[in-house]
């Protein structure tokens, strides 16, 4: 969905704000924004006596300039007697603004026009996924998620404003100061299955047996399938049978996925499986023990080269390289909303294609919007956007770390498949909390 910014020029700007020798700098932008937009709900934008009656002015200048009525004014804002009002385009580096720690990041801060291709992200189509994460807020973000919950960004330059007013960016470094890092790609596998075996379909993905859940460590992913004492703590948990033991480990990695299930009917249904646990074994990468096999180079290892790799080895061979994963996931079953929405990530709100992203929690905060500096998988083509940190996995940790979501389908399988991409990262962060923070000493992103 693409937002575009109206562009009108007005001339009756420029001679109300002429008129008005008091008015500060920040007083005369957002006089010429009440002029350029129409926004009629100009006395949310804390401007002062004088910026008052420039706005005034300008408002009058539209009404008897022949334009009819003024404009309907879109959702307001509002801001709120102790919100305070940051100043907008900032060319420098805040000189007030401290640093944040985390345990396994910190946060340095930085001036908006530091952020590569801020202003040509559509903004606008963050607030889905804002609003996801704002309906379960963390007490840092409760102010502004009640400000952007009621907020209904009609173009992408008024969702980059309230960015800007509300939240302060901070490079994300490592602890010894490290700001590069490691964008992947992940995705909602869509497969193929029966709820009972039958020929084509006889890989079963397993609910979490209590006796699974009780033991620490568990099984291992060979003793699940070799041991007898463990294959009866599976029997009876079956929840569907899909046709590969490559696409039962998929599901696994990925932590959920959709299932395409076909009734006696012959009508497709769907069913959304949702992670439930794993056998508190450590996960191992099969394409890292491909690539040290000598089967794949280090620069082919995508899970597509994965799958043609084991349609061409011997049994045998695929059973060694799935045991070298001694981690097993189990499932739950949950029902599909009406609404085409993505799987629930860790912060327990649904996912959203293109702007979620799993991140380090010792690094990022679930909830936080990050700004991302990488790039499409396979090239160089800039990929450049604000994101919302709601998802982890056990892969995913560092300070420069994400996973981004790309949705579901086989077209997200492959780009997410394919995506192993330089990284940079901005944490965007409540001003509030931040001036709370420097006022108390020792601040801290929790």
């Amino acid at each position: 969905m693409v937002h575009q910014t109206m562009k009108t020029s007005r001339t009756p700007a420029a001679r109300a704000s002429s008129k008005t020798s008091h008015m500060s700098a920040n007083d005369a932008r957002m006089a010429r924004t009440v002029l350029r937009r129409g926004y009629t709900g100009w006395c949310d934008w804390r401007l002062s006596s004088a910026g008052v009656a420039a706005a005034t002015a300008v408002l009058v200048a539209l009404m008897s300039g022949g334009c009819g009525t003024v404009p309907e004014p879109g959702p307001v804002l509002d801001r709120g007697a102790t919100t305070p009002t940051p100043p907008q385009g900032d060319a420098t580096r805040p000189a007030t603004t401290p640093a944040l720690a985390r345990p396994r990041a910190r946060w340095l801060p930085a001036a908006w026009h530091e952020l590569p291709g801020w202003t040509t992200d559509r903004t606008a189509a963050l607030w889905p996924a804002l609003r996801a994460s704002c309906a379960r807020p963390a007490p840092q973000w409760a102010a502004v998620c009640a400000r952007a919950l009621q907020f209904n960004p009609p173009d992408d330059a008024y969702a980059r404003e309230f960015l800007e007013r509300e939240l302060q960016p901070y490079r994300v470094e490592s602890p010894e100061g490290n700001a590069s890092g490691l964008a992947t790609g992940y995705f909602e596998p869509w497969v193929a299955a029966r709820r009972q075996p039958q020929p084509g379909y006889t890989v079963p993905l397993y609910r979490l047996p209590p006796e699974v859940a009780a033991r620490r460590p568990g099984w291992t992913r060979q003793q699940f399938d070799t041991l007898p004492a463990a294959r009866r703590a599976l029997a009876g948990h079956e929840i569907a049978y899909v046709s590969s033991a490559l696409d039962a480990l998929l599901l696994q990695i990925q932590g959920s996925g959709r299932l395409l299930l076909r009734d006696s009917d012959g009508a497709t249904r769907t069913a959304r499986l949702a992670w439930a646990g794993h056998n508190d074994q450590p996960y191992r990468s099969v394409g890292r023990w491909l690539i040290d096999q000598g089967e794949l180079d280090a620069d082919e290892a995508s899970w597509p080269a994965i799958r043609a790799w084991a349609d061409r080895a011997r049994p045998e061979r695929v059973q060694q390289m799935l045991w070298h994963n001694p981690r097993m996931v189990f499932f739950r079953e949950e029902p599909m909303p009406v609404e085409d929405t993505g799987p629930r990530g860790a912060q327990g709100v649904a996912l959203t294609a293109g702007r979620s992203v799993a991140v380090d929690p010792a690094a990022v905060p679930y909830g936080t919007v990050l700004w991302l500096d990488t790039t499409e998988p396979l090239s160089n083509t800039p990929l450049q956007r604000a994101v919302m940190a709601q998802d982890t996995g056990s892969a995913i940790t560092g300070a420069v770390r994400v996973d981004y979501y790309w949705g579901g389908g086989p077209q997200a399988e492959q780009q997410a498949g394919r995506m192993k991409q330089p990284l940079r990262v901005w944490a965007l962060w409540p001003r509030e909390t931040a001036a709370a923070q420097q006022a108390g000493g020792a601040p801290r992103a929790q």
